[in-house]
């Protein structure tokens, strides 16, 4: 799969952009916010992507950071929420304030999405609130990459750990960004009771 893009973009739509890499153009749709973010035409650029394989169909996705396309990845695992609901989501929202949404459990703020009505709202919130503490939804704690977060996350709710206790005790790391198997022993660590 495609997990980036780096070219000049080509072209910009409403919806859309085009990027030019090594004289092939790449269609990605995108979120308003994303497109909003991007530099002005012929401008080079490094765009995350998200490759989307149908029987009938493939459809590049484009984001501007992280946070949106690992939202977005979450969003379409949900019943009823596909591509272009969940980019929808993604340009009537920041992901932070989405996220924030679901872990209230605010219905409406949800269904005010075009194509989400208030079913496929509660659905959103029965499916991903417990996935909410996953630090490559939230911020990865300062000092280190989602990845890492994401790795060590994963690690201490295997242990047992739940969710929030996890991304609680990930907080205050302050070692090597990228180095997983520290921020594992920092949570480790503040979980024993130490600092």
């Amino acid at each position: 799969m495609i997990a980036f893009l780096t070219g000049r973009i080509a072209e910009k739509g409403l919806s859309y952009c085009v990027l030019e890499v090594h004289g092939v153009g790449y269609r990605m749709v995108m979120s308003t916010t994303s497109l909003a973010a991007l530099p002005a035409e012929r401008d080079e650029v490094t765009v995350l992507t998200h490759m989307h394989v149908r029987e009938d169909e493939l459809s590049l996705f484009g984001f501007e950071n992280r946070e949106e396309k690992a939202l977005f990845e979450r969003l379409i695992t949900v019943s009823g929420v596909g591509p272009k609901v969940a980019l929808a989501a993604l340009s009537s929202y920041a992901p932070a304030a989405l996220v924030e949404a679901i872990a209230r459990e605010d219905v409406a703020i949800i269904s005010s999405v075009p194509g989400i009505g208030k079913k496929t709202a509660q659905r959103i919130i029965l499916e991903l609130k417990d996935k909410l503490g996953m630090p490559d939804l939230a911020v990865a704690p300062s000092g280190t990459t989602a990845d890492a977060a994401v790795e060590a996350r994963d690690a201490l709710v295997s242990m047992g750990f739940s969710a929030a206790e996890a991304v609680s005790a990930l907080k205050g790391y302050e070692g090597a960004p990228g180095d997983a198997n520290s921020l594992l022993k920092h949570a480790l660590r503040r979980l024993g009771g130490g600092s």
